[in-house]
């Protein structure tokens, strides 16, 4: 199916479907499933698309999706020629709250294509979260697989993590195993634990391990509030063989292809197989929880404001200078402490010191030491200055020759 300006021999309506030409039975391919497998959307939307008249064939509008198309057809959609199918791709996705899962909101709200890098293909969604939801989103560019993967006849295990605010017992979650039907609706066998249990003032705090297989719309939340539980956080881990695993928030990672054709055989046509071993595509470097905690905290605490520092007008008074802090740690060494101590003792400062006597006394009414062996003297010492001079005599002592 290739693009060719030059090509005349076209057929002329291209509205032949089966029922009116019995030869066609087993030529071309259906033109919604060629349309989910080009990445166009499922074969729901395709057909969705051509009741709004916008695929045409070979310039003409089609009416119906019951028609066949061969590989020499040209296909446009909103006048845009579609090419080729490409080899199935499957990316993993953790959605965070606050996204659509839609390629067009009508409320004009942020949606999950409109968050996702500019290189990769389009992309299909397998199944939906909601708003409030987060957790793994599986994308793809096959629309039939798409389609296959989100049927609840296919029965792919879908496990959530929920927390939860009200009362329940292990006991009432087991009954959901048998099924139950809320709002006329009917919900297949769901396995339900109860993980963990904080008790507070106005309830119990609960956090729920959920598995299911049929994930019908808003499934989780209907069924839990039909138990008189209220949802307040909805988190999917894993979605058949994929798991989330350590994937970031709003990161997203190819699958290989070499676990495609193993883990969805069953769902992809043969020819549409990927081939080799690595992914096309390769995501970005990943943050480490820490640096993800960081940057989410400051994202939630805006930074501090600087102070706005005054301005003074011509003629007013200038501020005062602080007075600094003493540098240095413990007492100041220098000229000021002796000066201090000059002023108290009544002494100058630079005067010529006194000669030192040769040998000073000990204090008035100190005992002077004895030696060994020589017994204590009565009475009192010296005075000072005396030694062992006669008493009367002043002066300095004689140097003996």
């Amino acid at each position: 199916m290739v693009h060719d300006p030059l090509r005349t021999d076209r057929a002329a309506s291209g509205q032949v479907s089966d029922a009116d030409d019995p030869s066609a039975e087993g030529a071309g391919e259906r033109i919604a499933k060629l349309l989910a497998r080009s990445g166009v959307g499922s074969r729901r939307d395709v057909e969705r698309l051509i009741e709004e008249g916008r695929v045409a064939i070979n310039g003409q509008v089609l009416t119906t999706p019951a028609v066949k198309v061969d590989p020499s057809d040209i296909i446009t959609v909103d006048g845009a020629v579609v090419g080729e199918p490409e080899p199935v791709r499957v990316f993993r996705y953790h959605k965070p709250v606050g996204l659509v899962t839609t390629h067009k909101d009508p409320h004009d709200r942020p949606t999950v294509f409109k968050a996702l890098p500019q290189e990769l293909p389009r992309l299909i969604s397998v199944g939906r979260l909601d708003l409030n939801s987060e957790g793994l989103l599986l994308l793809t560019n096959d629309g039939g697989l798409a389609r296959a993967l989100e049927l609840p006849s296919t029965g792919i295990v879908r496990r959530y993590r929920a927390r939860a605010h009200g009362r329940i017992t292990q006991d009432r979650l087991d009954k959901l195993k048998d099924g139950i039907t809320v709002d006329g609706v009917r919900y297949g066998a769901i396995e339900a634990r109860l993980d963990k249990a904080k008790e507070g003032a106005q309830g119990a705090n609960l956090w729920l391990t959920v598995t299911l297989h049929e994930g019908k719309n808003r499934e989780v939340r209907r069924v839990l509030e039909a138990l008189g539980l209220k949802v307040n956080r909805l988190i999917r881990l894993s979605y058949g063989p994929f798991a989330l695993g350590t994937l970031g928030v709003g990161e997203i990672e190819e699958v290989g292809p070499r676990v495609i054709r193993e883990q969805l055989e069953g769902f992809i046509l043969p020819e549409n197989m990927p081939t080799g071993d690595r992914p096309q595509y390769r995501s970005p470097a990943r943050k480490s929880r820490r640096a993800q905690a960081e940057s989410r905290e400051a994202e939630l605490v805006p930074p501090p404001k600087e102070k706005a520092k005054k301005d003074y007008k011509a003629g007013w008074a200038k501020p005062k200078a602080k007075a600094k802090p003493h540098v240095g740690k413990g007492p100041s060494k220098g000229p000021p402490k002796a000066l201090a101590k000059a002023k108290i003792e009544g002494k100058t400062i630079g005067a010529p010191k006194a000669a030192a006597p040769h040998a000073a006394g000990p204090k008035p009414g100190a005992r002077s030491p004895q030696r060994l062996g020589q017994r204590p003297r009565s009475g009192p010492g010296p005075g000072p200055g005396q030694g062992s001079r006669p008493a009367g005599r002043s002066g300095p002592p004689r140097r003996r020759g």
